[in-house]
């Protein structure tokens, strides 16, 4: 098995997460509220889980802020590499594409957050739902446009556009 769509997977979902950190940024300014605490108490209990000492509360706090989002960036590349493998030879629909994408890193989150007791989704209002949804729907949509224009056409495609539009 080659690499490179598991490479393009990734790049693709780091794309997704610069995407899915940019849209949440710009609901908190427009909005004005505040930060979710969910990367920081993910981080610290995924350091409790593992015994890992974050040293004096000062560090270990500053150091579960700096966890968190590297986190976020790990799910969302990994979310993007094992989807590279699974699209490696095939000609995945692009709206498809963004709701696998999209879904499964929303999935792969809330349900993180909801097994580790940090919060339960089924709790949560329709404006904590959509504050959720939009910025996993733009990660999606990232990742899955980066993944496209990674990947080179299948041969069958190509062969369409050469008998449209004549040799190159």
């Amino acid at each position: 098995m080659r690499a490179a769509p598991a490479v393009d997977g990734a790049i693709a979902g780091a794309v997704g997460s610069a995407a899915l950190n940019v849209v949440s940024f710009l609901d908190m300014a427009l909005r004005g509220r505040p930060a979710s605490s969910t990367p920081e108490q993910t981080a610290g209990k995924f350091a409790d889980a593992a015994h890992v000492d974050l040293g004096p509360e000062e560090k270990a706090a500053n150091r579960r802020s700096g966890l968190g989002p590297v986190i976020g960036y790990g799910t969302g590349i990994a979310a993007g590499a094992l989807f590279g493998l699974l699209a490696a030879r095939r000609r995945i629909p692009l709206p498809l594409a963004v709701g696998l994408l999209g879904g499964g890193v929303m999935a792969t989150s809330d349900g993180s957050i909801a097994a580790l007791g940090i919060s339960d989704p089924r709790t949560w209002r329709k404006a904590d739902w959509a504050s959720d949804l939009v910025p996993h729907l733009a990660y999606g949509a990232a990742a899955a446009a980066t993944w496209r224009r990674l990947r080179p056409p299948s041969r069958r495609t190509d062969t369409r556009l050469r008998r449209i539009t004549g040799p190159r």
